[in-house]
């Protein structure tokens, strides 16, 4: 899979992209990721991604031409790319969206948009697949992006080194403990729950369906 990052600020997510799961992903050549830096593509001497909102109000809009550009760029890239817009209104993210993607689609381009937004014809242009992770808004689409990547990334096979790793393909715990079995901690004592440590799997897993 091949995520390709559009961006005014592309560095802001290489560090988590460069650790963990998603590092040895790329490591292993099972994923690759390309920047494009919005700034790059534009035609002023200050390199000026950003304009006043027709109609007034705050802030700065991104204009259109530099980001379609950059998308451009990616496209000829790719083989068969989907192209994702992050808005508050957009569809909701989930494991669903994020096996869709990786089974149809050999690419993904993520427009993160900046400031009070990307003038809409962007969208309109390239009939953008609209997704958000939460109904709240956040900066910039750079948090929304990584988080599609992982969510993407650890569903591929391979990634994780065994199926049963991903989450709904096994009977994980909505607490889990690990050792030691008990310690104490400002006067009180805190012990792993007696089923854990009994060995009987029949009455643990029975334990994790519960919770």
């Amino acid at each position: 899979m091949k995520y390709h990052i559009i961006s005014v600020f592309p560095e802001s997510t290489s560090s988590y992209l460069e650790s963990s799961l998603l590092k040895r992903a790329k490591e292993n050549g099972i994923i690759d990721v390309s920047f494009y830096n919005i700034r790059d593509y534009t035609e002023d001497k200050h390199n000026k991604v950003d304009d006043r909102p027709y109609g007034g109000g705050p802030g700065m809009v991104i204009s259109a031409m530099p980001v379609l550009k950059a998308v451009e760029d990616a496209v000829e890239k790719s083989e068969n790319p989907l192209i994702v817009f992050f808005t508050p209104h957009g569809e909701e993210f989930s494991n669903t969206m994020a096996d869709e993607i990786k089974d149809e689609y050999t690419d993904a381009i993520f427009i993160c948009g900046h400031y009070e937004g990307v003038d809409a014809r962007v969208t309109q242009i390239l009939k953008t697949k609209n997704v958000s992770i939460g109904n709240y808004v956040l900066t910039g689409g750079e948090l929304p992006a990584l988080v599609m990547i992982d969510a993407i990334t650890r569903r591929i096979p391979g990634v994780l080194g065994d199926g049963l790793s991903v989450e709904e393909n096994r009977i994980a715990p909505k607490d889990p403990y690990t050792r030691p079995e008990c310690f104490e901690y400002q006067g009180e004592e805190y012990c792993v729950p007696e089923v854990l440590r009994s060995g009987n799997h029949a009455k643990i897993d029975e334990f994790r369906k519960e919770n």
